[in-house]
């Protein structure tokens, strides 16, 4: 069966996708025209940005919250574990969710509930009660971070147009304002508990009018059959196709090099390139800056050169990047290489979404699929700090470097898969 047999046939370029059927009774009246995608858009962007900013603030805080409950690092690094572990768990099981309930519902109670888990966080005065919120904190942000990106797909797909790299923007932009918050309260000397319980009250008020114009839940949700047991059903076990786990593996992949630099290329300038402590700073900094700014104009090159091409091209200076990293000596060219680094791997995860959430099709396929990638994205960010660190004790930190370069290479190798996704789409739009 082909791709588009799979998804089912879509109107052509202009014609308005029809969000309103038959067994959707709570469907909107009319068709999802250009204006209703253009809203949803700026719905899920703004939810991409709450996101951000609600799991920002947390980990600004990780810091304080150690210290004021006082706790060891084997401890307290058993805690932090919590989140991405309940996380990933939760994952396995928002396809479902999005088939019976649609992802805009699973969205507006997820952004309800999260924000009351951030400042269960700051108010927990036992162990205990630290471990249980940050639980569910973890839940909540991994049924959210699915969702939202599942919705991207379908505002993607009822616009016809990419939006995947500036929702990601809008994310960066989120935990680059988070910081900056939570650096100047904890100067000032803010608690943990107001700092994320102000958070949690202005977040939670926002969210209500902020997805008030996502997409239906129809869109996304499965159709109500005659009989229960013809019901689609997307459950942990299903969405394990042979594409998705590609798109995984390259997931996984580039979460193992950005998880380098996020969590190493402080100490890589400052031990091997013998930079100061404020500089040695400035590397992820400039990872994450240019990583955004490549990501608000990613959409505008996608339309134009295709995701293949732009693919491509961003491995290439992902390579170029970690290139100058490893054989400059100076440490401010080793910050312009983290640079370049954050430019060549800017679109990279957005794209991957995209593409895995148009394979899964219609209906909640989208959202299983993405919610399959996004498992072993999560597996390389948690992974991701503990291998450098064993490859570092062993090779030293600035082969481990070097090392990312076949990944990054094979990374771009693979931007074929980027093709055919791109020639789906082209499929689709004759059809």
């Amino acid at each position: 069966m082909t791709d588009n047999e799979e998804r089912g046939p879509r109107p052509p370029d202009g014609a308005p996708v029809l969000l309103e059927t038959p067994d959707r009774p709570d469907a909107v009246s009319g068709p999802a025209d250009v204006a209703a995608a253009a809203r949803a858009r700026w719905a899920v962007t703004g939810v991409f940005f709450v996101n951000g900013l609600l799991l920002s603030t947390y980990i600004t805080r990780i810091p304080s919250i150690k210290a004021a409950h006082q706790f060891g690092d084997a401890q307290f690094g058993m805690i932090l574990t919590l989140l991405g572990v309940a996380a990933l768990l939760t994952m396995q099981f928002v396809g479902g969710m999005v088939a019976r309930f649609g992802s805009s519902r699973v969205i507006r109670t997820m952004l309800l509930c999260m924000p009351l888990t951030l400042a269960a966080v700051g108010l927990a005065r036992t162990t205990l009660q630290l471990a249980v919120a940050v639980i569910l904190l973890g839940i909540v942000h991994g049924a959210t971070d699915v969702a939202m990106n599942g919705h991207a797909v379908v505002v993607e797909r009822v616009g016809r147009r990419p939006i995947m790299n500036g929702c990601h923007a809008a994310w960066s932009i989120s935990a680059v304002l988070a910081s900056l918050v939570g650096v100047g309260l904890i100067k000032a000397g803010v608690a943990p508990s107001w700092h994320l319980a102000g958070v949690a009250v202005v977040m939670l008020a926002a969210s209500l009018p902020l997805t008030a114009t996502l997409l239906p839940a129809s869109v996304d949700r499965s159709p109500v059959q005659a009989s229960a047991d013809a019901r689609p059903r997307a459950s942990w076990r299903t969405g394990w196709s042979r594409r998705v786990l590609m798109y995984g593996a390259m997931g996984a992949t580039l979460m193992v090099c950005e998880a380098a630099v996020t969590s190493w290329s402080g100490i890589y300038l400052h031990e091997i390139r013998g930079a100061e402590l404020a500089v040695a700073s400035l590397a992820f900094t400039a990872y994450t800056a240019f990583q955004t700014l490549i990501r608000l104009f990613g959409d505008r090159l996608t339309e134009r050169f295709g995701g293949a091409v732009l693919f491509r091209v961003s491995g290439l200076v992902g390579i170029a990047g970690i290139a100058v990293v490893v054989l400059v000596p100076s440490p401010y060219v080793a910050i312009a290489g983290f640079a370049i680094l954050g430019a060549g791997t800017a679109v990279l995860l957005p794209l991957i979404f995209s593409a895995v959430g148009h394979a899964g099709g219609d209906g909640p396929g989208a959202t299983t699929f993405v919610a399959r990638a996004t498992t072993f994205a999560y597996g390389g960010i948690l992974l991701g700090p503990a291998m450098v660190g064993w490859f570092a004790a062993v090779f030293g930190l600035t082969w481990t470097f070097a090392g990312l370069l076949p990944l990054m290479a094979a990374i771009a190798l693979n931007s074929r898969v980027m093709g055919q996704a791109d020639a789906a789409a082209h499929r689709e739009a004759a059809a």
